[in-house]
């Protein structure tokens, strides 16, 4: 470059700037670079060489496990159902009247032993009726005595005028010797004699009584009120016998024996019963048994109703119990069902949709096994055939069972190494994994000194442009 110096008119000097056009080696120097480096790029990737493949072990799934063995059992049946009286009674007057006396007992809640008055009707007028009955019937009794002696005396007036009745000389008609005036008497007395009864029986009936201990459930009526018959006084329900109707399905009545009906003279032998209920005390239990089925199956819920009975259920009548067993409480009951034979017990986890069970062999490979269920209930499986006792159940829940795929047993001491194996393919695959991000990296490297090389050839390109410009 040469400065060369000209003048204009004013005689000041103007410096000039001339520019010499760089060689072309320079100016693509920098492309040159940049298709060498990615050349060299590619060919050190084609030169590397892959790591050698592996053949990786299937991985073993740990699994649970129970060892089965046969036993002898004796099924029990599960149902439910509210405690009722077996004898309930509304207590009605059979006579009226205004009440006049009401027992301390008869009050809800109240105990009363057979035969103890409740209340008492006021018995003034059937008091005086009573009397009058047994008036009319001795003034009867007086008359048919009279007449008996009208009768004798006609008898022996006619054998002082025609001879002994009965012999060959004339007889007398019936009204001679007054026989018809006789029965009438006496049927008068008969008469009397059921008036005095019905007397008798008003009496009694104004008061009121049962023949059962029991205990009173609600009374309807107090002292001084006016009652007649067919008023309900209020209800009392038997104490001695406590009964629970319990719902069977067509499959529970297949695991237990239930008497059907029960029939004046039959020996029946009761199915046992245990009824369970809780309470913040915890839980408390009854001895029951069944005594009979309703013989009917329901239309609406096609169950069958068996009739547990308790006997004594509140402990008043010399049964000792430690809680008594109320009306009205709503109970669980066990009843004890019929004797199983070599069964082998399982959750009712392990077995599957399919009716199969899952095996762990002795190589601890998944075997599927399909098995005669005995009986199933939602907690347990009862299999009849198809497992050997000894062999191992699975009781993990398994969504792919492939037959031949490894287990790991938990608590077995092999699944200790087994899941040292696992960690170690784990540590090669993160180990994998770092080398793939190193040549991310590099990748990462090579675009931003591209992107370096780029940007330099634009600012030469923009000096380039520059005195250009000046000119």
């Amino acid at each position: 470059m040469r400065l060369i110096v000209s003048k204009n008119s004013n005689n000041h000097r103007i410096p000039a700037v001339s520019h010499r056009k760089p060689s072309f080696f320079k100016r693509f120097l920098p492309l040159f670079l940049v298709i060498g480096s990615v050349f060299l790029l590619f060919a050190f990737a084609a030169l590397r060489q892959p790591p050698p493949a592996e053949e990786k072990p299937p991985v073993a799934q740990l699994v649970d496990t129970v060892t089965v063995s046969q036993e002898s059992l004796v099924y029990s049946i599960t149902s439910q159902g509210t405690v009722e009286p077996r004898t309930e009674t509304t207590v009605v007057p059979e006579v009226a009247g205004k009440i006049v006396e009401l027992s301390p007992v008869f009050v809800a809640g109240g105990f009363f032993q057979a035969g103890e008055v409740l209340l008492q009707i006021d018995p003034s007028d059937y008091q005086a009726a009573l009397t009058s009955a047994e008036a009319s019937l001795a003034s009867a009794q007086a008359q048919v005595a009279e007449e008996r002696a009208r009768v004798e005396q006609a008898r022996k007036d006619w054998e002082n005028l025609h001879g002994p009745i009965g012999g060959s000389g004339k007889q007398p008609n019936t009204l001679v010797l007054r026989e018809p005036q006789l029965a009438q008497a006496e049927a008068n007395v008969k008469a009397m004699q059921a008036a005095l009864q019905r007397a008798q029986r008003d009496m009694q009936r104004t008061k009121i009584s049962l023949p059962y201990a029991g205990l009173v459930k609600e009374r309807q009526v107090d002292l001084g009120q006016y009652v007649s018959p067919g008023t309900a006084l209020g209800t009392t329900f038997a104490i001695d016998v406590a009964e629970v109707r319990l719902p069977l399905t067509e499959n529970d009545l297949d695991y237990v024996q239930l008497p059907e009906t029960i029939r004046s003279g039959d020996q029946q032998q009761f199915t046992p019963v245990t009824l369970t209920s809780s309470s913040n005390r915890g839980q408390q239990s009854w001895d029951a048994r069944i005594v009979r089925t309703e013989g009917v199956v329901d239309a609406t819920t096609r169950v069958t109703y068996a009739v547990a009975v308790v006997d004594d259920p509140y402990g008043l009548l010399g049964t000792s119990r430690s809680t008594p067993l109320r009306v009205g409480t709503f109970v669980n009951a066990e009843i004890e069902g019929v004797s199983a034979y070599d069964v082998i017990a399982l959750p009712r986890s392990s077995l599957r949709e399919d009716g199969t069970i899952l095996i762990a062999d002795s190589d601890n490979k998944l075997d599927v096994r399909e098995v005669v269920i005995d009986r199933a209930t939602p907690a347990s499986v009862y299999i009849r055939a198809g497992l050997e006792p000894g062999e191992r159940v699975i009781t993990t829940a398994i969504a792919a069972a492939i037959p031949g795929s490894p287990l790991r047993i938990y608590g077995d001491d092999a699944s200790q190494q087994s899941s040292d194996d696992l960690s170690q393919l784990v540590s090669e695959d993160t180990g994998s994994a770092e080398t793939g991000s190193d040549i991310s990296q590099a990748e990462e490297s090579f675009e931003t000194d591209e992107a370096d090389v780029t940007s330099t050839t634009q600012q030469q390109a923009s000096v380039e442009q520059t005195p250009a410009s000046l000119n």
